[in-house]
């Protein structure tokens, strides 16, 4: 171990077997907010004074950051999300990018302990839960109780359509709807799918799934409209005004694709007016995305959401479990601490060399 430990700068605080794992190497630095993230200004900052800097996925590395401190070793990150990570930025620089050891996920979306399997998981979690939070209005419940404070067993005030029996809908079939769907199932659910190519029918009877090749009858039959498409620029706004009026006033919308897949203004008019009864939303407009033009660096829910008491929102906190997101962060970490150890070790080499007679 060398005296002088190298300075690394955590660019928002992570689970603690990360930040353990990088104490035993170096000096640690945390971003110390966790309501809002990092910005550009203060990224080339941090930078100037540190060895390394650890990214997460949607951290932004733009050149102004790249060129702040020549002598930086590293930018810590999983992988280089385009137009949020500048590549050759970075190389003009001379700053290296240390990459986590990511393994293969598992092909059926299925989770390991490698950790990114996981990721979808949590994610199909979270979006079931929104489904059954909005069936049985368990967040209009709570207000209710809170307000009151007393309550008539059994009250009509807070009836809601439940789970059995009724359709989702989901749209788009990826790891993250193919880890759902056994659970909207177990909920007895009748579930509905859309995809670029459809499935063989033999794996359509196996997950117990229909396929509805026309979109304007896969919202018109939902219950519960699940947005799980891939988001490219062809997808740009492709839940609109039009799509909103298609769906029954008694269902609910559920995103936790990308916020751009959806026109924001009609889904809050359609929210507003009870053309749909309610909402469970975890992404938004305005967010980091490797695809939006012009990039959004500074996520934020608009206020009209925020005022809706028939919506559900969360931080685009699919996956935030401590053991998918502590995985994928060690690996992170990882990553420096191996850049940190082969320095040495060339250092060692090299003294060695030196010091032959």
């Amino acid at each position: 171990m060398t005296a002088k430990m190298p300075k690394i700068f955590v660019c928002q605080p992570v689970p603690g077997p990360a930040i353990e794992r990088l104490r035993q190497y170096g000096e640690v630095e945390v971003f110390p907010y966790s309501h809002r993230p990092i910005s550009i200004p203060e990224m080339a900052d941090a930078a100037r004074r540190s060895d390394y800097v650890f990214c997460m996925h949607e951290t932004p590395i733009t050149a102004s950051i790249a060129e702040a401190n020549p002598q930086l070793k590293g930018f810590a990150l999983s992988y280089p999300a385009p137009g949020i990570v500048d590549v050759e930025a970075c190389e003009r620089a001379g700053v290296p990018l240390l990459y986590a050891q990511r393994p293969q996920a598992p092909e059926d979306g299925g989770w390991s302990l490698n950790g990114y399997g996981l990721n979808p998981r949590g994610t199909a979690d979270l979006m079931v839960a929104m489904v059954m939070c909005l069936a049985y209005r368990v967040f209009d419940a709570d207000r209710y109780v809170r307000a009151n404070g007393y309550f008539q067993e059994m009250t009509m005030d807070l009836m809601g359509q439940g789970c059995t029996g009724k359709t989702a809908s989901v749209w788009g079939l990826g790891k993250v709807a193919r880890q759902a769907v056994p659970r909207l199932k177990a909920l007895d659910m009748e579930v509905l799918y859309n995809k670029r190519t459809r499935l063989p029918k033999e794996e359509e009877a196996e997950l117990g799934i229909e396929w509805v090749g026309d979109s304007d009858e896969l919202i018109a039959r939902a219950d519960y409209l699940c947005m799980l498409v891939k988001y490219e620029p062809a997808n740009l706004k492709i839940m609109g005004e039009r799509e909103f009026n298609l769906m029954k006033p008694t269902s609910y919308f559920v995103n936790v694709g990308r916020g751009r897949l959806v026109d924001e203004d009609a889904m809050i008019k359609a929210l507003q007016e009870g053309t749909i009864a309610g909402a469970g939303l975890d992404v938004y407009w305005h967010e980091p995305s490797a695809y939006y033009d012009p990039m959004e660096f500074d996520p934020y829910i608009p206020e009209a959401l925020r005022k809706l008491d028939n919506v559900i929102l969360t931080p685009h906190n699919g996956g935030a479990t401590y053991l998918s997101r502590g995985m994928q962060t060690l690996d992170i970490a990882n990553a420096i601490v191996d850049d940190i150890v082969a320095r040495e070790k060339a250092q060692q080499e090299t003294q060695q060399e030196k010091e032959k007679p």
